[in-house]
């Protein structure tokens, strides 16, 4: 597994954009654990909830869907 470090210097809203972003990504990861959890779901189940999760939840259609399937991947 590669690392990269980088030091950014970015405006306040691009810093509010990666901490939204970051959100949105743990609320996926958690919730998709959940259901693993519970119903003992694969990763296609998982994948596929993140298309019903962008349904059910605004916020979470605004983070792009290869974004949401990497976090339930990492679920």
């Amino acid at each position: 597994m590669l690392i990269y470090e980088y030091k950014i210097d970015g405006t306040k809203a691009q810093y509010a954009a990666i901490d939204e972003a970051i959100r949105i990504v743990q609320f996926i990861r958690n919730t998709c654990l959940r259901l693993w959890m519970d119903d003992h779901a694969t990763r296609n189940d998982l994948q596929m909830y993140c298309a019903v999760l962008a349904k059910e939840h605004p916020f979470v259609f605004s983070l792009n869907s290869q974004a949401r399937q990497a976090s339930a991947d990492r679920a």
